[in-house]
């Protein structure tokens, strides 16, 4: 068996970014050859993200990017296992290049987008940090004016696109959505299943019961137009002035609101509880 020094780990250590004990063990494997090691250690990565690729990634980041003329907007959710992964530079940089090559190629549908080089960069990336992570979905938003911001955290954010109107109102609208998390754009859109789910709720409310029919009516109406007004975004106060409406700041520009996107980082995804202890268990286990 051939010696294995440590200059020759320390090089695949800086090459790899696993850790030390791996590292050496893939060069004892390789019989001190460097170069076999990594090929062997890429062969292994695959295997590796297929055995985690079961595990629950509900943590990660939400990134965006606006073209200069701020007529196109494209936004991913990329996820990780844990919120500690979700600031890892190495799992940024992933998140990044998801975003670039969905910018570059205007492709929205993971299964063709995260392919070859970049299917191979998260590969061995689930080797080295250990834990499961995914692309898991990309939108692209087209209109005369484009906006997005993302929030500090990088667990939310939002494009909106705009008939008309400046690259900054389209940003500021972005913003909106994004803290206030309206469910469509206007009383119009909202789906006739959300209103009559809504209406069944006001409805076994106790302050409903024993009233005559057309003094429910007439509550039932003034609360579903409440909920619709919550519930719109062109009919919300503008987060930066509350005593604005967002159909008056629209209107004040000129602008008409055509769509909008906003993403939060695991929603839908139902989290496995862990305890502390099982965690690491399972983490020692591989």
């Amino acid at each position: 068996m051939a010696a294995i020094s440590a200059a020759q780990v320390k090089e695949l250590r800086e090459r790899t970014g696993l850790g030390m004990m791996e590292c050496k063990k893939a060069l004892v494997e390789a019989e001190g050859d460097v170069e076999t090691a990594i090929s062997n250690l890429r062969k292994n990565s695959g295997l590796k993200a297929a055995k985690k690729a079961g595990r629950t990634a509900a943590e990660g980041v939400v990134r965006l990017k606006v073209t200069d003329d701020a007529s196109v907007g494209m936004m991913v959710e990329v996820n990780s296992e844990t919120d500690f992964v979700a600031r890892d530079e190495g799992f940024l940089a992933f998140a990044d290049r998801v975003l670039d090559a969905a910018f570059q190629n205007g492709e929205t549908d993971i299964e063709k987008l995260v392919v070859d080089d970049l299917e191979k960069e998260r590969e061995e990336l689930v080797q080295k940090i250990g834990e499961n992570i995914t692309a898991r979905r990309a939108v692209r938003l087209e209109g005369d004016v484009v906006g997005g911001y993302v929030h500090s955290t990088n667990g939310m954010g939002a494009l909106v696109a705009l008939k008309g109107g400046s690259g900054e109102l389209a940003r500021d609208l972005a913003m909106h959505v994004t803290a206030v998390n309206p469910r469509v754009g206007t009383p119009e859109d909202m789906p006739e299943e959300e209103v009559e789910k809504e209406r069944e709720v006001i409805r076994s409310q106790p302050d409903m019961e024993g009233k005559k029919p057309e003094i429910v009516e007439k509550m039932m109406t003034g609360r579903i137009q409440k909920f619709l007004k919550e519930n719109s975004l062109v009919e919300q106060g503008f987060v930066k002035n509350p005593d604005q409406a967002v159909k008056d700041l629209l209107k004040e520009h000129g602008a008409e609101l055509v769509s909008f996107v906003r993403y939060e980082v695991g929603e839908g995804i139902q989290k496995e509880e862990t305890d502390f202890a099982s965690e690491v268990a399972a983490q020692l286990k591989g």
